[in-house]
This record gives C-alpha cells, sequence and structure tokens, in this order.
C-alpha cells in the first residue's frame, strides 16, 4: 500500500499548487487522537486513486505558514486543490464513505 507524500512550508506550492493532478492535503498532528482514525483512509486513497489524485500530508506544528494560510483550525483537516484552487474543506474525523463521496464529486 502507498502512502501519502510527507511535505513541508517550503514544499507546499510546488506539491500542491503547482501540481497537474488534484491534490487532497492531510493535515494532522502526533498529539491527535482522531488523526489516527482517519490516517487509514488517507492511506487508502493513497493507494486506490493513485491515478487521478495526489495525497500528501502535512504535520500541523512544524508548517505555520500553511496552516494559517489555509486556516487549518483544528485536525483532521483536510484541503482538497484542483489547478492550484482549493475545492474541498473539511475538518474533524470523516467516515471512509463519507470522504470517498465527497471526494467523487470534484474528481
Amino acid at each position: 500500500m502507498l502512502k501519502p507524500s510527507v511535505i513541508t512550508d517550503p514544499d507546499f506550492e510546488q506539491e500542491v499548487l503547482q501540481s497537474s493532478q488534484p491534490v487532497l492535503v492531510y493535515f494532522w498532528a502526533d498529539w491527535c487522537g482522531p488523526c489516527r482514525l482517519v490516517s487509514p483512509t488517507v492511506d487508502f486513497l493513497t493507494t486506490e486513486y493513485a491515478d487521478r489524485l495526489k495525497v500528501v500530508k502535512m504535520a500541523i506544528d512544524p508548517n505555520p505558514l500553511t496552516v494559517s494560510a489555509y486556516k487549518v483550525e483544528g485536525v483532521p483537516a483536510l484541503r482538497l486543490f484542483k489547478s492550484g484552487k482549493l475545492e474541498y474543506t473539511h475538518e474533524g474525523a470523516i467516515g471512509k464513505q463519507a470522504l470517498i463521496a465527497a471526494l467523487d464529486s470534484y474528481l
């Protein structure tokens, strides 16, 4: 199974905003209990959607610039970017089927 790429503030523009594929950014933290529930779904999407979606993860604590720029106020948080534009946001835990349904409407 593929794992999401780990990105940081300096990588964000190239890895997300300039990507030719839609990009799902998963914001998380080591201390976040609900993140442990969402991580397996993010890993699943990385593998199952590899042909149409790039999945990356960003730890919030060491990356304050991106967290602030995209108004991440809680974790887990998901942001979907398409052609460099923010298309979908979600904060808090989300079930696998609900996330798949939400993303499929943008892909």
